[in-house]
């Protein structure tokens, strides 16, 4: 049986990963050459921690504000696109309270799945991508957000995660090598982190010796069906017979979606991040600046990686320095001692998190096309939620019990 993923990210290399075990042969189309995405340049967190999605109460009103500052965290950049009218409706009726309890749970069980595929890829002696599992540090300024810390910790104790409140001192005694100008931090204990392109190479290499097929620079421009089944995928240059399609493009999805009449809610959010090797500065644990919504990562044993922002602008628009700018400022305000050069342009790494309109990834069969799976719309949570997706996809694709309940993520909920 022939799946076609569209998609070389985790979650499409997850997916052939799971679908390529259990006896799929597997043909990965993407449309540039698996080199570098969103995958490769983010924080590389693994996070169960993260179980509030973005379309939260409140974020409306922030984002508001920030439009007015070229280098805030968040920013939606204003043009005459139906596609992101229609999203940010959604987005905006998707950001209430009841949203969030809703979600809780889901987003708890596919990412704990996830973390136990990553415990299980780490045991193995012949995958190494630098993971670690010694938390992650979310650290604050405001007596605002000490508070919301200690109702975040609460939340997560009921939910059966491992996180607690801790002083500044307490932190610095974790970080002693470190100023750090902070009222307090999380700890998330619960969450690990690993080395993005350490991982997305030894995948990709893995694959490959599994007789993975990889297509690169291959745009898909439609497809042929046959009653609800697609029969064929159709590129730029070449025709694929598919018992099995995959739909893992990214922040491209929704384009692809489209050939076959479907409409998924989505927008590209560029991300931004700066890597140093062998710096000064270093740090310990992994740690998100919260009001700077900065993301902080030790990589190996000699780099160092500050990444950050939600732009959410066309995909096609060149990079805004501004928002690097804005990341390095909030680094300097927790961290006073970390006098980081700004980058030449070259050395900056961005990339587009495919953002759905309520926070929540979209993971299940089409309606109107029940061979092809869509595994897509993580935002922020890609890298984190991959192999859980990917072994959800190889489920669905089997007919086989899934490992949890994905009524949340349905790709046509909207």
């Amino acid at each position: 049986m022939k799946a076609i993923i569209i998609g070389g990210g985790i979650i499409g290399l997850s997916s052939a990963w799971f679908l390529k075990a259990s006896g799929w042969d597997v043909t990965i189309i993407d449309k540039d050459d698996f080199s570098d995405n969103c995958s490769y340049g983010n924080a590389g967190y693994v996070c169960p921690s993260h179980f509030v999605p973005m379309a939260a109460p409140g974020i409306i009103q922030q984002g508001l504000k920030w439009m007015l500052n070229a280098r805030s965290p968040f920013y939606v950049k204003p043009r005459l696109d139906s596609g992101l009218i229609n999203w940010g409706l959604k987005f905006m009726k998707s950001a209430t309270a009841a949203h969030v309890e809703k979600s809780a749970v889901p987003l708890r069980d596919i990412a704990l799945l996830s973390k136990s595929l990553y415990d299980s890829w780490a045991a193995d002696p012949e995958f190494s991508f630098a993971y670690e599992s010694k938390g992650l540090l979310e650290m604050f300024q405001l007596p605002e957000n000490e508070a919301h810390a200690h109702h975040t910790v609460k939340a997560a104790a009921e939910l059966g995660l491992d996180a607690a409140v801790l002083s500044a001192a307490e932190v610095s005694a974790m970080e002693p090598q470190t100023k750090l100008n902070i009222r307090g931090a999380i700890h998330f204990r619960c969450d690990a982190h690993l080395h993005p392109g350490k991982l997305m190479r030894q995948l990709n290499e893995r694959l490959r010796a599994a007789n993975v097929q990889f297509i690169k620079n291959e745009e898909v421009t439609g497809f042929e069906k046959l009653g609800s089944s697609i029969k064929t995928v159709v590129t730029k240059n070449n025709r694929y017979q598919a018992d099995l399609v995959v739909l893992a493009a990214g922040s491209w999805s929704r384009g692809v979606a489209s050939h076959l009449q479907v409409k998924i809610p989505m927008v590209g959010g560029r991300g931004y991040s700066v890597t140093l090797e062998d710096a000064a500065y270093q740090l310990n644990y992994p740690a998100i600046l919260t009001e700077g919504r900065v993301a902080i990562t030790p990589l190996d044993d000699n780099k160092i990686r500050f990444g950050g922002t939600m732009e959410i602008t066309s995909l096609s628009a060149p990079p805004n320095m501004n928002r690097v700018k804005g990341i390095l400022e909030s680094v300097k305000r927790f961290l006073p001692d970390f006098d980081i050069p700004f980058p030449q342009e070259k050395d900056v790494w961005y990339g587009y998190r495919p953002c759905s309109a309520d926070g929540l990834p979209y993971i299940g069969r089409l309606n109107s096309a029940r061979n092809c799976i869509v595994a897509t719309g993580h935002s922020m949570l890609g890298l984190s939620l991959g192999p859980a997706t990917g072994k959800l996809v190889s489920e669905i694709a089997n007919e086989a019990p899934v490992s949890m309940n994905i009524t949340a993520f349905t790709p046509e909920r909207f």
